[in-house]
């Protein structure tokens, strides 16, 4: 693996080097896969779900070569045909050898929906796409996975933001899925998601079909402890320390999250300080802060008054346990209750705000330093 320039990666996976911890977490995922077992990851964004699914997959790789892992996100898909569609492109003739004798029997095993097949680029490996009428979706689907089925080889599939197919016209979605995926002997799945209510209602209520299915592992903060050890090596490696103190206060002011943590001392290392002190940080998460300002103010501009107000309010408390308490409503001089629910429902569908143990939080944590500021 090259050496990166900047060890603290904001974007991607770029090796077990540059990841931090989740050793259980890892294990758990792992062990799971290997022994004959769905697993259903729940991780609010940006705390290093997709990371991991990549490290478990680079490991399983490493270790079992035979096995062929599939990442796929499915967050963009919009309606089932898109899934259908996704699935074919990731998943077909990628468990053949690309000779012309398997890649024929592969066209052969699809040939009632017209594949076309082209190379990827940078792989050179094939990729299919499928032509069929939305009254073929059902077969189409049942063939992708019995291409699974049949090819004999144990395959760990990974389906990013699953949440997404709650959202598509097809009201059956989940119950075929259910339906083609239990039979499937040799494959195993990862289905992972952000909205954690929606995806621990999909698998742990008994009316969904996916209930009791897999085994739940939920991804919290990386330990503090751990992730400094793990960010002080670095900056070992040139020669700056970084102390213990400034690390903890900006742990603590970030909440722990993943993705804002790396940014932040992304942009530190980049600096090249001879020492890092509350200033360094505080310039390198005002610099994050002000590149985004833009998208903040449009953020803003897009709610109704009574929405602008509760969610600055709940910036500026950091955590709010009971946003429709008097208490609460009276510090920050909020409307009646009933209007507050109503805000408090529009900000979570727009996933500005989530309820994160026990408490709603704003999701973007530099957003929420933003808006703290602006007041």
């Amino acid at each position: 693996m090259k050496q990166l320039n900047n060890p603290f990666v904001t974007y991607g996976y770029k090796g077990a080097k540059y990841f931090c911890d989740r050793q259980d977490e890892t294990q758990k995922v792992i062990g799971g896969l290997e022994n004959e077992r769905n697993i259903t990851l729940i991780a609010p964004r940006r705390i290093g779900k997709t990371g991991l699914i990549h490290h478990v997959f680079a490991w399983i790789q490493e270790k079992r070569p035979d096995v062929q892992c599939f990442y796929i996100d499915i967050f963009v898909t919009k309606n089932l045909t898109q899934l259908i569609n996704l699935l074919a492109y990731h998943i077909v003739g990628k468990l053949d050898s690309p000779t012309h004798a398997a890649l024929r029997k592969v066209s052969d095993f699809f040939a009632g929906f017209r594949p076309t097949m082209t190379f990827d680029a940078q792989t050179g490996m094939p990729t299919f796409s499928l032509d069929f009428a939305d009254n073929q979706q059902e077969e189409t689907l049942h063939r992708i996975f019995e291409y699974l089925k049949q090819s004999g080889r144990r395959c760990y599939i990974a389906l990013d933001e699953f949440q997404q197919i709650t959202e598509y016209p097809e009201a059956n979605t989940e119950a075929l899925l259910r339906s083609y995926i239990q039979f499937l002997p040799n494959v195993y799945f990862i289905f992972a998601g952000s909205q954690q209510h929606m995806m621990a209602d999909m698998f742990l209520s008994a009316k969904r079909p996916f209930y009791q299915s897999s085994q739940i592992v939920s991804l919290g903060e990386i330990d503090e402890k751990a992730y400094y050890d793990f960010a002080a090596n670095f900056f070992k490696e040139i020669d700056v320390d970084l102390p213990v103190g400034i690390f903890h206060d900006l742990y603590a002011r970030l909440d722990g999250q993943t993705w804002y943590l790396q940014a932040t001392l992304n942009r530190v290392y980049a600096s090249m300080p001879d020492e890092i002190n509350q200033q360094e940080i505080d310039d390198a998460i005002t610099e994050l802060v002000g590149e985004q300002e833009m998208a903040f103010e449009t953020y803003l501009s897009s709610l109704t008054s009574n929405q602008r107000d509760l969610l600055t309010a709940i910036a500026k408390e950091g955590q709010v346990a009971s946003p429709t308490a008097n208490s609460f409503l009276r510090k920050y001089d909020l409307k009646a209750s009933s209007s507050v629910k109503t805000a408090l429902t529009a900000l979570t569908e727009r996933q500005l705000i989530y309820r994160y143990r026990s408490a709603y939080i704003i999701y973007d944590r530099f957003f929420a330093i933003w808006l703290r500021s602006k007041t």
